[in-house]
Formats: structure tokens, C-alpha cells, sequence
């Protein structure tokens, strides 16, 4: 396999660190989050405590200032680990970032201690139900009234729903401007006219907290815009390219995982007298996806040094996003299939592999989304 040359001693020493945590806070009691739909408020703080929460927010800001990949060492852990339950991610590099990269700094100050400390949950309100992808088309309005905003409307699929403390929160200050009247608002949870609809029961992800959300006349002080009104489209635009590029890190380590698992179970299972390892086709078959997801891993990696650099475009992005998620779905149920019965009960990792896996190709923008973002630049010219 081709080494991987983007982390340095450091980042394996963290690495460690968060396959310990993962392994000891985590995977012993996913199951039981599963059947609860919801992580305990408490892993919050305990990852907090291990450094696992917004690791590149600066000194400043309460966080310890490291870099990009220290993020991506948690998203990837976390694949590895099959630990869909805490979106740590939805909190670390989606809301945190957008406050660190639009914020005042009054609004670096109020928030993003608590966030890496795990005292404050962050979610990150965008669709709405009809929505989708189409974030031009919300209908979430933000009316202002003197120094504050009004706030009316619903929010879906939302991840962290039921124990987000804020929102950082798409809605229309302009509805007659289309693209250009949408604005991102941070809303705490404890103010009036908040209120947190039904936990979506879902195909998959069972562990993960996804909720409705709805705003009824939300009075939020106008201080809590991040960046300008209006510019909210163009910030949102920029950031998913960000989180297209952490989905596709997870999606590869769960796959590299995958093999892993299915390696490891073909060498032991047997079938007619033989290890179904020694199969021909359980060999060239793996061997098959073990090449397709090195060359995503190598694609998915440049994208990394890309984000690191800040020259990570949104095609590239979209690229990224669309083969490892598809790829993720590709392995886990070709995989699934050298596991026979076994393979499609719960006892089994791969089978929680298999039915989480099929969001992939959905959420963050779907598969025939990225398709359009990418074929933009092909026919640009």
C-alpha cells in the first residue's frame, strides 16, 4: 500500500489517543445509543476533556490551535471505529468552522470555548423539508425588527438536534433576493419560540441525534449574524466544500476498515472444506475493492493537503464527496455478502456498516448533485 505521508509523529500520537477514547468511551455502548436514538450529553464533555472537540481552534479561543488534520485523525477514527453516533464532526468542522471563519471575534469568544469544552452543542441548520439541496429555495424567514431578528420557519434532518445549545441557522433577511437574501444567524436554543420537533427515525445511523427544528416569532439580537446579511449563500457555498471533504475522509476509512473486518473473517470461515479466503473469487474480488479504495484514498488524501493549503475548490470537493461515498456503499455490500447469514444480523459490524452507509450518497448533497457541480467545470469552456 502507499504510504501515507500527510501526518506527522504528532498526528499518530493523537491518532492513538482517539482510537483509546473511541475504544473505551464509545463502541462499548453504541449499541445501547442505537436502541436510544441519541449519545448521552456526558460524551460530550468527556471528549471535550480528551481533546477531541474543535482541535483547531486557536488559543484565543479556548481550543489548542492545531491544524486541520488533527480533525481529519477524529472524522477518520470514528469511520474505522463504525462510530456513527456522535457527530462530533457536524459539530467541529461545520458549526465551529463557520464561526471561526465568519465570526467577530465578540462571537469567537461567546461560543467556541464552550464548544471545545463539550459544554456547548452545535448543529447546523440548513434544509428544510422540501428542500433538499436547494438552499435558494428555504423559506425560513429572519425579519428585522430594530436590533434583532424575527424568526420564522423549519429546519429537517437536522444532526444534533435534540441536544444542540445553538444553531448556526440558514434563513432568508431578503426573500425577495434569492440567493442573495439568505444570511446565517447563531440561535441559542434557550430563547423563546424555539422548539425541537420529533427525532427522525431513520434506515440507518440509529445512534445519531436527527431531529425537526422549528422557530416560532425567535426574537435573536442582530449581534448574532455571522458575517454580512445577504452573504450567507456564498459562506454556506464555500463551507460545504469542507464538509464534502470530511464526509469523503470518513467514507474511506470505513471502508479501509470494511476490508479489514472481511478480510480477517474469510480467513477464519470456512465453506465445503476450504477457507473461504482460499476461494478464488473472495480473493479477486477484494482484491478488486482493496485497489478501487487506495486510489480513492490517494484522490481523497491530495484533497487533505488541498483543505490545508486553502486551495481546496468545491469541484474537487464535490469529486471527493461523490467516489468515496459511492465507493462506501460499493464495499460494504459486496463485502457483507462473504459474511452469508451472519452478514445481515446486528451482531455483526458489517451489517451497521452496510445500513449506515447509504446516507453517504445523500446527505451533505447527493450523488447527482456532485455529479452537476463537476460537470460545470467540465464543459465550462
Amino acid at each position: 500500500m502507499i504510504p501515507r505521508t500527510l501526518f506527522s509523529d504528532e498526528h499518530d500520537m493523537f491518532r492513538d489517543a482517539a482510537r483509546r477514547f473511541i475504544a473505551s468511551e464509545i463502541t462499548p455502548y453504541h449499541h445501547q445509543w442505537e436502541r436510544d436514538g441519541v449519545v448521552p450529553r456526558e460524551l460530550w464533555r468527556k471528549a471535550g476533556d480528551a481533546g477531541l472537540l474543535c482541535p483547531n481552534v486557536p488559543v484565543e479561543y479556548g481550543g489548542p490551535g492545531a491544524n486541520f488534520l488533527y480533525n481529519v485523525v477524529i472524522t477518520e477514527e470514528l469511520g474505522r471505529a463504525g462510530a456513527t453516533g456522535p457527530q462530533f464532526t457536524v459539530h467541529s468542522d461545520m458549526v465551529a468552522s463557520y464561526i471561526l471563519s465568519f465570526g467577530t471575534d465578540a462571537q469567537k469568544k461567546q461560543w467556541l470555548p464552550g464548544m471545545v469544552s463539550g459544554e456547548i452543542v452545535g448543529a447546523l441548520g440548513l434544509t428544510e423539508p422540501g428542500g433538499g439541496s436547494d438552499l435558494k429555495a428555504m423559506r425560513t424567514r429572519a425579519l428585522r425588527d430594530g436590533d434583532e431578528y424575527v424568526i420564522n420557519g423549519q429546519k429537517t434532518y437536522i444532526s444534533n438536534g435534540q441536544l444542540c445549545d445553538i444553531v448556526v441557522l440558514a434563513c432568508k433577511t431578503d426573500p425577495e433576493a434569492g440567493a442573495k437574501g439568505v444570511s446565517l444567524i447563531v440561535v441559542e436554543t434557550t430563547r423563546g419560540g424555539f422548539e425541537r420537533g420529533r427525532r427522525l427515525e431513520k434506515l440507518g445511523l440509529k445512534a445519531q441525534d436527527t431531529s425537526e427544528l422549528f422557530f416560532n416569532d425567535v426574537r435573536v439580537p442582530v449581534a448574532n449574524r455571522l458575517g454580512d446579511e445577504g452573504a450567507g449563500f456564498k459562506m454556506a457555498m464555500h463551507k460545504l466544500a469542507h464538509e464534502r471533504l470530511i464526509i469523503a475522509a470518513n467514507a474511506i476509512a470505513t471502508c479501509e476498515a470494511v476490508l479489514e473486518w472481511t478480510v480477517s473473517y474469510t480467513r477464519e470461515r470456512k465453506a465445503f472444506g476450504k477457507r473461504i479466503a482460499e476461494f478464488q473469487n473472495t480473493r479477486f474480488k477484494v482484491a478488486e475493492l482493496t485497489a478501487l479504495v487506495q486510489g480513492a484514498r490517494v484522490f481523497v488524501d491530495r484533497c487533505i493537503e488541498l483543505a490545508v493549503a486553502n486551495q481546496l475548490d468545491s469541484t474537487d470537493s464535490a469529486m471527493a464527496k461523490m467516489v468515496a461515498s459511492e465507493l462506501q456503499c460499493k464495499v460494504v455490500d459486496e463485502c457483507l455478502q462473504f459474511f452469508g447469514g451472519y452478514g445481515y444480523t446486528l451482531d455483526y459490524p458489517i451489517a451497521h456498516a452496510y445500513i449506515d452507509a447509504r446516507v453517504r450518497r445523500i446527505a451533505g448533497g447527493s450523488s447527482e448533485v456532485m455529479r452537476e457541480i463537476v460537470s460545470r467545470k467540465v464543459f465550462q469552456d
